[in-house]
């Protein structure tokens, strides 16, 4: 039970860190193209959260010999959340918690967007599959994993008509030029 409450810890920082930067990072000029995405994103927290009682109750555990499964997920959630905060930290000013487009905004080509156009969605896929990989329970890794995959290719799909619309040409080169979530690949 160690490696899940360790995965929790990292899990409870991960929001704490976040949180506030979204919250004080908020926009008061801008077109908001969220079309609800980020309520889609907070159900499916609370979705994950469903999954890790059920994970800590021993509901749908995954019998393994080792901790392999559990290591692999601290490992994955790390990566993750590693990814996710230096995409993040590239973006700067630019991040927020909804879709939006700010008067200033401009589009950015570099870091890890070089390789990829939504890193910060890469990270947080790869963070939550490492926290349910983390409790070795089958319901602790579908609940952290589907409806992040739902709300990711959601959101995806929003920002990048957003970004079609704000960038035009501008961004459906670099579209061309690079994968959405895996470096090519996808």
């Amino acid at each position: 039970m160690t490696i899940p409450i360790i995965a929790v810890v990292i899990r409870v920082v991960w929001l704490a860190v976040e949180y506030p930067y979204l919250r004080g990072h908020k926009v008061s000029s801008g077109k908001n193209w969220d079309r609800h995405s980020a309520k889609l994103w907070d159900i499916a927290n609370a979705i994950e959260c469903v999954g890790l009682v059920l994970g800590f109750l021993g509901i749908g555990r995954i019998h393994v010999e080792s901790n392999i499964l559990g290591i692999l997920g601290l490992t994955f959630l790390l990566a993750g959340v590693a990814i996710r905060w230096a995409s993040i930290y590239t973006l700067g000013k630019f991040f927020t918690g909804i879709v939006l487009i700010k008067e200033d905004h401009r589009l950015i080509r570099s870091g890890l967007y070089t390789h990829v156009r939504h890193p910060a969605y890469t990270g947080a896929l790869l963070a939550h599959l490492g926290l349910g990989l983390a409790f070795t329970n089958w319901f602790s890794l579908l609940l952290s994993v589907f409806p992040y995959i739902v709300a990711v290719t959601y959101r995806v799909h929003v920002e990048e008509q957003a970004l079609r619309d704000a960038f035009g040409s501008e961004y459906l080169t670099y579209a061309r030029d690079t994968k959405r979530l895996i470096p090519k690949v996808y």
